[in-house]
């Protein structure tokens, strides 16, 4: 949700990139572009080549992101030959951009989704509009989530708050996934506060202390956490921590962002960042949020090579 001041200046970032490139912030929800990182995190063996593929912000509704553009999306992944491919949440559209086009039914894009293929799996955390699109959910405060469901229904675990082990050429390593940080609006007594100071207190499933304690040895750890803000609380032992939710700003001029759905504003809105020796690789997704417009933050899959290929 915006507040008025956040649109205007959105709106007036918005109008002076169509008018400066003859509509090309229209078209550009179209393109897929293919970024990769390469890193070696002090805290991930260097001899342990990974290779990752990130697609995060789905956001499926036709016509910007349809069940055929889902396919070739997939196709497009599985051609990047990832060891593993990790899909970071918001499978389906929010409701302003809903009322703009027809929402692709949860069955439809699952089963486009099924079709990636990786050595080591396809791995899933749920993200806030996941959560957001069922009242009920919202009245009762938990799961399960309709795009989760749908998710498991054709093979693709969805973590929340779980860690699993797995292992390449013998070397273990483990995926570690939090629930969502932004999965309950606030209650209603809470929306006088936010029309007062325009933020938003949103809570959570996530628990990030749960699910490190799943990890039971020493081997590295990948974090996968929708919303970037629970960065600064991710310990030093996490090689890396994988998330998307941003969509880069979506409309970025000249590297500025006028919306950053964070309460650390751009500290994580877009692409590798370094903290005190600690990893985020921030996606800037698929689809759109709001409305079906993107400029200078073009859709992406992220390609994350860990290991005897990364630098430092």
């Amino acid at each position: 949700m915006l507040t008025r001041r956040q649109a205007l200046k959105a709106l007036a970032t918005l109008g002076f990139a169509s008018s400066a490139s003859g509509g090309y912030a229209l078209a550009e929800p179209f393109r897929t572009n293919v970024t990769s990182y390469a890193i070696t995190p002090e805290q991930w063996p260097a001899d342990l080549s990974l290779r990752i593929a990130i697609i995060a912000d789905i956001h499926a509704i036709d016509p910007w992101v349809s069940v055929g553009r889902i396919e070739r999306l997939v196709a497009q992944t599985n051609a990047l030959q990832a060891d593993a491919v990790l899909l970071l949440g918001d499978f389906v559209v929010g409701h302003r951009l809903g009322k703009l086009g027809k929402p692709v039914p949860h069955e439809k894009w699952a089963r486009a989704l099924a079709g990636l293929t990786a050595p080591l799996g396809v791995h899933a955390v749920l993200g806030n509009h996941d959560w957001w699109e069922d009242p009920q959910t919202q009245v009762l405060e938990r799961g399960p989530v309709r795009a989760g469901l749908a998710l498991q229904e054709v093979g693709i675990p969805v973590y929340e708050n779980k860690a699993v082990r797995l292992a390449k050429d013998g070397r273990p390593f483990w995926f570690a996934g939090l629930g969502d940080q932004w999965a309950f609006w606030p209650k209603p007594e809470r929306y006088a506060d936010f029309v007062r100071r325009g933020k938003v207190d949103y809570r959570g499933v996530d628990d990030l202390p749960a699910t490190l304690a799943q990890v039971t040895d020493d081997a590295p750890v990948i974090l996968m956490a929708h919303e970037p803000d629970i960065f600064p609380q991710v310990p030093k032992r996490v090689a890396v921590t994988l998330s998307g939710h941003t969509h880069g700003g979506q409309v970025r001029l000249l590297g500025y962002a006028p919306i950053v759905p964070s309460k650390f504003k751009d500290r994580y809105v877009y692409g590798h960042i370094v903290e005190e020796g600690r990893h985020l690789v921030v996606s800037g997704g698929i689809g759109c949020s709001g409305l079906p417009v993107r400029f200078g933050s073009p859709p992406e899959i992220v390609v994350v090579e860990l290991g005897s290929h990364g630098l430092t």
